[in-house]
């Protein structure tokens, strides 16, 4: 009788088949990983470079249809007094500053609504300047003499931000090139697609060079003629030297009053020849 534990059991003839093809499965994984990490390397060496170069030579190049030293078109640097729909609320101020030259920084004063020709920086006459995408403050390693600095709020509702902070503004510092703010590197979003920049929603505190305050926010970056280098902001500047933008009393009773002379006035008909 034959011993059934003499006999030799053969393996299964598919399980070395089984073992090749994982092998061979996780080496294409292996070499789809290696590929996949070279070419984001490539990419980072390569590629990102040259993006952001081009964007600098785009904030860089001096707008095409504008002088160097040229005006605004139609119209002024500001337009001051813009009442807010809050009554409570001091005005709010428009400006469009000319920051098309390459190499010129523009001199902007928020007490006097309108660029200034500084010529020596350690001046307190002014409080921002500009130079295509790039924006400096009075303060900091920019002048030691100046008080200026911003603080970003995010975005929230430009209406919405009835005082600042008192303290915690970040001034300008060096670099190996130049001075900036940090706060005000990035008040834009670039699309890489389009070309087009445009200005993120976030909100400032500022503390000017003289110690007031105010509250600014970018809009634009492009002249109405689709050129760009006209950068258009807004912002409520309070004089007296605290850091609320509401209205007191005093302020508030004879804009109420205004208000009530100007719709109790009868309207006139228009006359016709």
């Amino acid at each position: 009788m034959t011993n059934p534990f003499d006999e030799k059991i053969n393996p299964s003839p598919s399980a070395p088949d089984d073992e090749a093809e994982e092998k061979k499965k996780l080496l294409w994984k292996n070499l789809f990983l290696t590929n996949l990490c070279i070419s984001l390397l490539l990419i980072g060496i390569f590629w990102l470079p040259q993006k952001l170069t081009s964007v600098n030579e785009f904030l860089d190049s001096p707008s095409v249809n504008l002088p160097e030293q040229g005006e605004i078109i139609k119209g002024s640097d500001a337009v001051q007094g813009v009442r807010n729909e809050r009554s409570n609320l001091l005005s709010t101020s428009y400006a469009v500053i000319n920051a098309s030259s390459e190499k010129d920084w523009a001199y902007f004063d928020l007490s006097r609504g309108a660029t200034v020709d500084i010529h020596d920086k350690s001046s307190l006459e002014w409080d921002l300047a500009f130079r295509r995408g790039k924006v400096k403050s009075n303060g900091g390693a920019t002048n030691k003499f100046g008080k200026a600095g911003l603080i970003d709020l995010k975005d929230v509702e430009y209406e919405s931000v009835t005082e600042v902070p008192t303290e915690s503004y970040i001034q300008d510092s060096s670099t190996r090139t130049e001075e900036e703010n940090k706060v005000l590197l990035k008040w834009y979003k670039y699309n890489y697609l389009t070309h087009v920049m445009s200005a993120k929603k976030n909100v400032y505190a500022f503390r000017t060079a003289d110690n007031k305050y105010a509250k600014l926010q970018f809009l634009s970056f492009y002249c109405e003629n689709d050129e760009t280098g006209c950068i258009k902001i807004r912002y409520t500047y309070q004089n007296d030297g605290s850091n609320s933008f509401l209205l007191s009393e005093d302020q508030i009773e004879p804009l109420q009053e205004e208000k009530t002379t100007a719709e109790a006035a009868p309207k006139t008909k228009p006359v016709k020849f």
